[in-house]
C-alpha cells in the first residue's frame, strides 16, 4: 500500500490504530480548513453576512455528488449526534409507539432515545441480532417489528462492534410497512461508497471528520424530500420563517445557527478531492486487508472467534476482536499506551471484552505487528 503517513499530523511516536473515534485530517485538508478560518477573520461581516449562503451551497453540492443526492437534501451538522437529535426530537412519538433498534448501537444514541422515551412515553427497544448471515440478521431484527413500531433506528457500521449491517432489505420492508427509518452513518462516509437516494433511508446522519478525513466538526444530515417537512429546527434562528431565495425550507431551517465557525464544512470538498487524488478505492482495499489480518491474528492469539461470520462483507476498515473474559480493560489500555505507545479502544459490550482496530491510509503492517507483540505480552492467554 502507498503509505500516506507523511500527509498526516499524527504524533509519529504513537502507533495510531484508533482512527474510528475522531478521525485524523491530512495536512492539505487541514491547511484548507485554516485558510477558511483566516478568510472569515479578515472580514467577518462580508463572509457571514454576504457570502455564507453561496459558500455553503457550493460545499453541499460537492457533498451531494459524493453521497449520491441533491444538495437540498443535505444540511451540515457538527456530527451525527447532532443529526440524530434533530430527527429524534422532531418525530411525533408517544405512548404506545415503539422505536426499534439493535443491541449494537452507539451509547450516546441509546441515551438520546431513552431520554426522549422517558419524556414522551414511547418505548425504545434494543433487539439482539444474529450475525451468522445477512438473512439471519434481517430475520432476527425484523422478528421484533410489531404494529406499534413507528421508527427503525440502526447503525450502518456499528461503533462498539465495528459491524456493517446489511440495511437495504430492512429499509425496503420498512418503507412498505410505513415505518420511518433513521440511520446512524457515523462510520460510513469514506469507508463505504454511498448512494443515499438509491439506498433510500428516510433520514441518514454521517460524520465527515472520521473516514473522509475532513476537519473536526464536519457532519451532515440527509432527509428524503418527502420526509423533510417532519423535521423541526434543533436551533431556531433567522432561517425559520424566512425562506432564502434559491434555498429549500429544509436547508433554510437547519443551516444557520447564528455566528459559528463553518470552516470545517467548507473544507469538505478538499477532503473529497484529497481522497480522489490518492486513489482511495485502492487505499480502502489495502486497509481492509490489513484490518482483516489484524482481526485474524488476534483471534488466533486468543482462541476466540469474531462476533460475526467469517466473511469480508461484515467489516471494512474497522473491525473488532474478542479478548479473554478476565481481561482488565482499563489496565490493559493504560499499559498499551504507556509501555508500547499504542492508541486503540478497548470496549466492554454486552458480556464481552473487545478490542477495536481502525486501519487508515497512514497505517502499515508494522503497526499491526506492534499491536500483536504488545497483546502477546499483556493479555492472559489460557492454553
Amino acid at each position: 500500500m502507498n503509505n500516506l503517513n507523511t500527509y498526516f499530523l499524527l504524533d509519529p511516536s504513537v502507533t495510531f490504530l484508533n482512527h474510528g473515534s475522531f478521525g485524523a485530517t491530512p495536512r492539505p485538508v487541514f491547511e484548507e480548513y485554516q485558510r477558511w478560518q483566516v478568510e472569515l477573520e479578515r472580514q467577518p461581516v462580508e463572509f457571514l453576512g454576504r457570502r455564507f449562503n453561496g459558500l455553503m451551497a457550493e460545499s453541499r453540492a460537492a457533498l451531494g455528488e459524493y453521497l449520491g443526492s441533491h444538495a437540498d437534501n443535505l444540511v451540515y451538522t457538527q456530527n451525527v449526534t447532532v443529526s440524530m437529535n434533530i430527527v429524534a426530537r422532531s418525530l411525533d412519538l408517544g405512548a404506545g409507539d415503539e422505536v426499534l433498534a439493535s443491541d449494537h448501537e452507539y451509547g450516546a444514541m441509546d441515551r438520546t432515545w431513552r431520554f426522549l422515551a422517558k419524556e414522551h412515553g414511547f418505548t425504545y427497544i434494543n433487539q439482539p441480532v444474529s450475525l451468522v448471515s445477512r438473512e439471519a440478521f434481517i430475520d432476527s431484527f425484523w422478528s421484533a417489528v410489531s404494529p406499534r413500531t413507528r421508527v427503525i433506528f440502526l447503525s450502518h457500521i456499528t461503533s462498539p462492534t465495528a459491524v456493517i449491517f446489511p440495511l437495504g432489505e430492512i429499509i425496503q420492508r420498512a418503507r412498505r410497512a410505513g415505518i420511518i427509518t433513521v440511520i446512524d452513518g457515523a462510520h460510513a462516509p469514506g469507508q463505504l461508497s454511498l448512494d443515499l437516494d438509491y439506498f433510500g433511508p428516510d433520514f441518514y446522519g454521517g460524520n465527515l471528520h472520521k473516514w473522509l478525513c475532513a476537519p473536526k466538526g464536519a457532519g451532515f444530515l440527509y432527509a428524503r424530500p418527502e420526509m423533510q417537512n417532519l423535521l423541526k429546527p434543533l436551533v431556531v434562528s433567522w432561517g425559520y420563517e424566512s425562506l432564502m431565495p434559491g434555498k429549500s425550507t429544509f436547508v433554510d431551517h437547519h443551516e444557520w445557527w447564528g455566528t459559528r465557525d463553518v470552516a470545517a464544512f467548507l473544507s469538505v470538498p478538499a477532503a473529497i478531492k484529497f481522497q480522489k487524488d490518492h486513489d482511495w478505492e485502492n487505499i480502502r482495499t489495502e486497509c481492509h486487508k490489513l484490518v482483516k489480518d489484524a482481526q485474524g491474528r488476534i483471534c488466533e492469539l486468543t482462541g476466540l472467534a469474531p462476533l460475526h461470520a467469517r466473511s469480508d462483507h461484515w467489516f471494512a476498515q474497522l473491525a473488532a476482536a474478542q479478548l479473554p473474559a478476565d481481561t482488565d480493560l482499563p489496565a490493559l489500555k493504560i499499559r498499551l499506551y504507556d509501555e508500547f505507545r499504542i492508541e486503540i479502544p478497548l470496549i466492554e459490550w454486552q458480556d464481552k471484552k473487545l478490542i477495536r482496530i481502525s486501519v487508515q491510509g497512514y497505517n502499515t503492517e508494522a503497526d499491526i505487528d506492534r499491536l500483536l507483540f504488545a497483546l502477546s505480552k499483556l493479555v492472559s492467554i489460557k492454553p
